[in-house]
């Protein structure tokens, strides 16, 4: 018999995690870079786990460097439709005890996580996602290092606050809520550009009893399988996380398909989301319960100026929010309003900065941008370029070189068009590519218009300008354009605690990853009423 602690338990006070600068001659920095030489010089087989168990399918896929595609770092074992189907059999036989487990003991778990990643984790978990996702030092410490650890302390401390929420109870009765897991498994399914996401997606449910497949993108396998191994350390049970790398279709299809499904954890296209959505419904007389669906799939995300706007500032925002990590990020900036009094100066100090910025091999630090994930993704973006080449109504005004040679590189990109209707200014291309259109002065208010209706996508957006009423203005009309605004800053950098992220529309559910909104999804209450002396006549006083 389990003995139960005895106490009301308040867990730590979360902080974010400061951001190491890795500068020349710094011990992070020496130390960073033996791991990163390490690591480019093995190569690792990574396995099914399922239960805790390793399992290998010989259906195996490589992981490369996208900034040197031809060094493969290693192979994934890729899961099947049996092994699927052990990896449900698994959450689901794990899922009593997990959900019995006393919260505080959970969080615990989850607390030595956020430790165990910000010491002898950080360096192995941050040079993966460097090597195999092309990102420069910076962006993985933030993302890999920084955001995961904030993840894991501020949502145990969201926990907390989930569970204090209970009801009023009257004389005689006691009334209590009851934050229950689902009653079922949670599908998880992460993106390849934030390590932090695919380390937040299968445990921010998890937290709270709930068990998970997690499915990785096969394109950052080698940081993920590492999270993987990190989260068996700090103490996750077996078969309450299971890592099932493999093609969508061959995991999600028997995954959507098993009546024990209790909810999906999503971030990735909106075409996916969407089969996967119009799946569940085909499916629901299916399900032992209707699955929370939680999704968050992209943007094309703006930033408009005023002409009262700071040209410097507004360029340096151009810049960063739309070409760090080769802007793909879903709050990357990839269309821009400017005003024609501000484009000059603003189009100079893009061009300053860009022609001083680096393009590269991650491993060397003074490189600002390295490679875009994969083939796939630089063929489609060198077309979109090639196409405004040819395009009357648009004008390259910046970059535009494509090489594969070596790796997928895509040099940071800015295209004019007089049209604000072109797909530069509406769709997702998720690489460095910035939309650029000019109006006139006069025209704010019918160009505010023309951003709030010219994508289909509502996830960040910013406004720039120091006429306050113009502020106000943005903030009214865009409304419902963005789920995370900014006001005289970039789109991109949104902090755990601070800036609770995600987007409508085509973007998602708007489920606010990083605060208590996202663990709502993941509890089915249950309300809970004891009376204390039960009354013994049927009759009411009306009755007289």
């Amino acid at each position: 018999m389990r003995a139960m602690a005895l106490g009301s338990f308040s867990v730590p006070t979360p902080e974010n995690e400061p951001v190491r600068d890795y500068a020349p001659g710094s011990p992070e920095r020496a130390s960073l870079e033996k791991r990163l030489a390490a690591m480019a010089g093995e190569q690792v087989e990574v396995p099914l786990l399922i239960g805790g168990e390793e399992v290998r399918t010989g259906q195996t896929a490589d992981m490369v460097m996208p900034h040197d595609h031809g060094h493969v770092l290693g192979r994934f074992h890729k899961a099947g439709a049996e092994e699927v189907g052990q990896a449900i059999d698994a959450a689901e036989g794990a899922r009593a005890e997990w959900a019995a487990m006393p919260w505080e003991d959970r969080a615990a778990i989850f607390l030595r996580a956020a430790e165990l990643l910000a010491g002898p984790w950080r360096d192995t978990i941050n040079a993966a996602t460097m090597l195999n996702q092309s990102k420069t030092v910076h962006q993985a410490e933030i993302d890999a290092a920084c955001e995961l650890i904030d993840f894991y302390r501020y949502n145990v401390a969201f926990m907390e606050d989930l569970y204090g929420e209970q009801p009023e109870s009257s004389p005689g009765c006691w009334n209590r809520l009851e934050h229950r897991p689902l009653d079922g498994f949670v599908f998880s399914i992460t993106p390849f550009n934030f390590t932090s996401i695919a380390g937040n997606l299968p445990t921010a449910p998890a937290m709270l009893g709930n068990t998970s497949l997690w499915k990785p993108a096969s394109t950052s396998v080698l940081s993920n399988y590492y999270l993987m191994r990190m989260l068996l350390e700090a103490g996750v049970p077996p078969g309450v996380i299971n890592f099932v790398p493999g093609s969508g279709a061959t995991v999600g299809d028997p995954v959507l398909a098993d009546g024990r499904l209790g909810g999906v954890h999503f971030t990735g296209s909106t075409a996916v989301f969407q089969g996967i959505w119009s799946t569940i419904g085909q499916n629901i007389q299916k399900y032992g319960q209707y699955p929370r669906i939680v999704g968050e799939t992209g943007g094309k995300d703006f930033v408009f100026a005023h002409p009262s706007a700071e040209a410097q500032s507004l360029a340096v925002a151009l810049v960063r929010g739309a070409f760090e990590y080769q802007g793909q990020k879903c709050s990357a900036a990839s269309r821009a309003y400017i005003p024609k009094s501000l484009w000059p100066d603003v189009r100079d100090a893009v061009g300053e900065m860009l022609a001083e910025i680096k393009m590269g091999d991650v491993c060397d630090f003074s490189n600002f941008v390295g490679a875009v994930i994969d083939r796939s993704s630089f063929g489609k973006l060198k077309g979109v370029i090639d196409a405004a080449r040819s395009d009357a109504t648009c004008t390259v005004v910046f970059g535009g070189e494509c090489d594969d040679s070596k790796g997928w590189f895509v040099a940071p990109t800015v295209i004019e068009t007089t049209d604000p209707r072109h797909d530069l200014m509406g769709v997702e291309y998720f690489g460095p590519i910035l939309g650029v259109y000019i109006y006139e002065d006069a025209d704010f208010e019918e160009t505010l218009a023309l951003c709030e209706s010219g994508s289909d996508y509502a996830l960040t957006g910013a406004i720039f300008g120091r006429d306050r009423t113009a502020v106000r203005t943005a903030l009214d009309k865009l409304r419902y354009a963005a789920g995370n605004f900014y006001i005289n800053d970039k789109p991109t950098g949104a902090v755990v605690g601070q800036q609770p992220f995600g987007g409508s529309r085509a973007s998602g559910t708007n489920d606010k990853a990083g605060s208590i909104l996202n663990l709502l999804r993941w509890v089915s209450p249950r309300t809970i009423k004891e009376t204390f002396v039960p009354p013994t006549d049927y009759r009411y006083p009306f009755l007289g």
